[in-house]
């Protein structure tokens, strides 16, 4: 008690210690999981969210390699599921929370002219496509794939769209970035990624009628080997929360 009263007569006093978590997140979750972050900060003091964002295959890779971390993010399911079966996640964690389609993105002066779906196949067009084992890469192919079985579109139609492409990117982010500094005419993109507050108004899009479009579920989940397991489902629960949804909602995702 002597010991106590002294310090408190010097000015010493306790704080609880910082908690910091590590959220892994799919590249076409930027803006709102910044949002996100930043909101729950707010409503729990003393926790700092640290957001690692990159294509959710290159994140798998970094989980699988040693990389520590609360929670995970992934852009379709079967990255996840590699995860949940190699024994990294905390599988009880693991919920579908937003859904997302694919859509053509073109920067908003539209320098390649393109009116439609059918102006990708013209010659000398720039398109951009993701990786075949990055989720919007390969939703994209899933596309095409499905317009190639359409005789009003065909194989030809696949195969000359695939013939203008001019990058494949390991991450949608660097998709939008090529697109904003005129790299390319035209990208497939998440719709999510079109009406994002930050590129509102420097993108339009050509959209892919129902029948051709995929529909990307995102799960969500804590890390098994997480440090902070309380804190990691405790932000869990605020993404799927009235505000977490109503943030995500604004940027372009429809939450489940």
């Amino acid at each position: 008690m002597a010991i106590c009263a002294l310090l408190l007569a010097a000015g010493c006093t306790t704080t609880e210690e910082e908690t910091t978590i590590t959220v892994f997140a799919a590249g076409s979750l930027k803006g709102s999981f910044t949002e996100i972050s930043t909101a729950y900060e707010d409503d729990h003091p003393g926790t700092e969210v640290v957001l690692n964002i990159d294509g959710t295959q290159a994140l798998r890779t970094q989980v699988e390699q040693g990389a520590r971390g609360d929670v995970f993010v992934s852009a379709n399911q079967k990255h996840m599921d590699a995860l949940i079966g190699e024994g990294f996640m905390d599988n009880a964690t693991v919920v579908d929370f937003v859904e997302n389609r694919v859509t053509v993105a073109l920067p908003a002066s539209n320098p390649g002219t393109i009116a439609d779906l059918s102006g990708l196949t013209k010659a000398g067009t720039k398109v951009l496509i993701g990786t075949p084992d990055v989720p919007i890469g390969s939703y994209a192919r899933e596309v095409l794939e499905s317009m190639a079985a359409d005789p009003a579109y065909g194989e030809a139609y696949r195969d000359a769209v695939l013939a203008n492409v001019v990058s494949e990117e390991t991450n949608v982010n660097n998709i939008i970035a090529k697109l904003l500094i005129g790299e390319a005419d035209a990208g497939f993109t998440y719709t999510s990624d079109v009406v994002t507050p930050a590129y509102a108004d420097q993108l339009t899009t050509i959209t892919i009628p129902d029948e051709y479009n995929v529909v990307a579920r995102y799960p969500i989940g804590a890390l098994r080997e997480s440090a902070h397991p309380d804190t990691a489902n405790e932000f869990i629960a605020f993404v799927l929360s009235e505000q977490g949804r109503e943030i995500l909602g604004r940027y372009g995702f429809d939450p489940v």
